[in-house]
């Protein structure tokens, strides 16, 4: 089931929580009641962390994490949505968004990017090529271009590194 705020299911198309239930799933965190209570909810459907959608057939759809989301004036913002996006330009080998503290909208959007080898681009025509895509709302205020990003053990981006990686050791987010 794709989950609201409230745990209640979503229709079709709508992102929400991908919430899972059924025998296979654990029953709780051993001599931890109150992390399983933030864990297990409404009659058993276990909260992923993982944000999601139902296609029309049924199908589930992941589209990030609840810990990644970016919430923006209000509105949440899938980073994911962002890094299709820039990856779609031609130039741009690794791209990933994450949130910035903001003191007007609580938080906004940054990019790091990686080039292809031999490519570039100038980063104004990567903004708007992206402001093309997902709108000047979604689009980064600011893009960064690295050598590489931080990828874990799986090689995945670490997005979550990525404002420590750019702001030094500021941790406040």
């Amino acid at each position: 089931m794709i989950g609201d705020n409230h745990f209640n299911p979503l229709p079709a198309g709508e992102t929400g929580e991908i919430l899972v239930q059924g025998d296979n799933v654990m029953k709780g965190y051993f001599k931890q009641p109150d992390e399983t209570k933030k864990t297990i909810v409404n009659d058993g459907w276990l909260r992923t962390g993982d944000l999601g959608y139902l296609d029309e057939d049924g199908y589930v759809f992941v589209s990030g994490r609840i810990k990644e989301l970016i919430i923006k004036g209000g509105e949440n913002i899938a980073p994911r949505e962002i890094d299709e996006a820039l990856l779609s330009h031609i130039s741009i080998l690794e791209a990933a968004a994450f949130s910035v503290p903001c003191k007007d909208y609580g938080e906004r959007v940054e990019a790091c990017i990686r080039f292809k080898e031999k490519h570039s681009a100038d980063l104004t025509e990567i903004k708007s090529h992206c402001e093309k895509h997902v709108g000047k709302f979604k689009s980064p205020d600011k893009i960064h271009v690295l050598d590489d990003l931080p990828k874990g053990p799986s090689g995945k981006v670490q997005r979550l590194k990525l404002f420590e990686l750019i702001n030094g050791n500021d941790h406040q987010r």
